[in-house]
C-alpha cells in the first residue's frame, strides 16, 4: 500500500461532469494535501489548462461535449509530457483509448489505487 508520505503534494486538474464524483475525488486528493482545480467538463478543463501549471490531469472518460480521451489529445498538443489519468466507470467503453492518456483507473477506486496512480505518473 502506498502511504501519503510517499506521494508528494501535486497540483491537479480534475475534470468530471458529475459534481458528486468531483467532490469525492477531491476529498481523496485533499487527504494528501494536493492542490485541486476542478472542471465540470472537458471544455472547462481545456480553458483552465496552462502548460506547466499542473503536475497531473485527472479526467473522466465519458463526459458530454468532449470525452476524456479527446481532452487528453488536446492537452498533448499543448504539453506533450503532461501526465494524464483517465478515470472511468466503464473500462470496457474506454477500451479504445488512444495513447494520449498515460493510465486508466476504473471507478470506483480506493485511495491506495489513486495514490499508486499518482505516484507512478508523477
Amino acid at each position: 500500500m502506498i502511504e501519503p508520505a510517499t506521494v508528494s503534494r501535486k497540483r491537479i486538474l480534475l475534470a468530471d461532469d458529475q459534481q458528486e464524483v468531483r467532490e469525492t475525488v477531491k476529498m481523496l486528493l485533499d487527504i494528501d494535501e494536493h492542490t485541486v482545480t476542478q472542471a465540470a467538463d472537458g471544455r472547462e478543463a481545456l480553458a483552465l489548462f496552462t502548460p506547466g501549471r499542473f503536475d497531473l490531469v485527472i479526467t473522466d472518460y465519458l463526459m458530454p461535449g468532449m470525452r476524456g480521451d479527446e481532452l487528453a489529445s488536446h492537452l498533448r498538443q499543448l504539453a506533450p509530457m503532461q501526465p494524464i489519468l483517465i478515470i472511468t466507470g466503464s473500462a470496457q467503453s474506454a477500451g479504445g483509448l488512444n495513447s494520449a492518456a498515460d493510465a486508466i483507473l476504473e471507478k470506483p477506486f480506493a485511495l491506495y489505487e489513486l495514490r499508486r496512480a499518482i505516484a507512478e505518473l508523477c
